[in-house]
């Protein structure tokens, strides 16, 4: 191993063990701003019981959109995500193929789902509930996020400055029009989101 392979490893152990710089541990210290969807580190997982064996999982990936953040007034915070329906993945390549077909998600005909926050409450000193509506198959509801702050700092990696948030919902996937196998495969969806934002200058 050269000399400038191993200083190179050794930087990337380094950012990877040191923690973000300027780390904030509460919300009140997140400067206001606006943030953009960091894409590479945003998920949405879904699970639902499969014929009462099992919480089946898969994922969803590529999100992109905004967030509006001033925690000294998180009432008028705004957030707006949109989400490639074809990025669906399982364990499953055939059931993959087939979420993304017409008798489930149908992604030629409705190839984005969304979500815009209408309210945000605030729920003790790390949560919210953030309210708003999310379009999927077509079909717009309203639904409830329950957010709670992981942490925030400079990423070692890229210089950002970014907040993470981790968010869950239920929602019913036959109200979406989305009915295939319901009751077998189960109606009630559980949706976890692992969400990174980056300040924008």
């Amino acid at each position: 191993m050269n000399t400038t392979t191993l200083t190179g490893l050794l930087a990337l152990s380094l950012a990877v063990a040191t923690p973000a710089a300027h780390a904030a541990t509460a919300p009140h210290d997140v400067p206001a701003g606006h943030y953009a969807v960091e894409t590479n580190h945003t998920q949405v997982t879904f699970s639902v019981l499969h014929f009462g064996f099992t919480a089946y999982s898969g994922m969803f990936s590529g999100a992109t959109g905004t967030l509006d953040l001033d925690p000294a007034h998180l009432a008028g915070t705004k957030l707006e995500v949109s989400i490639p329906v074809s990025s669906v993945q399982t364990t499953s390549d055939r059931l993959t193929g087939e979420l993304k077909e017409a008798e489930w998600f149908d992604a030629t005909k409705y190839p984005t789902a969304t979500f815009v926050s209408t309210k945000v409450t605030p729920e003790g000193a790390n949560k919210a509930s953030i309210a708003g509506l999310l379009t999927l198959h077509g079909v717009s509801k309203p639904v409830v996020l329950h957010a709670t702050f992981v942490g925030a700092g400079t990423n070692p990696m890229d210089k950002a400055y970014t907040v993470g948030f981790q968010g869950t919902t239920t929602v019913r996937r036959s109200e979406f029009g989305v009915k295939t196998y319901v009751p077998m495969v189960g109606d009630d969806v559980t949706l976890s989101i692992a969400a990174a934002f980056e300040k924008q200058n």
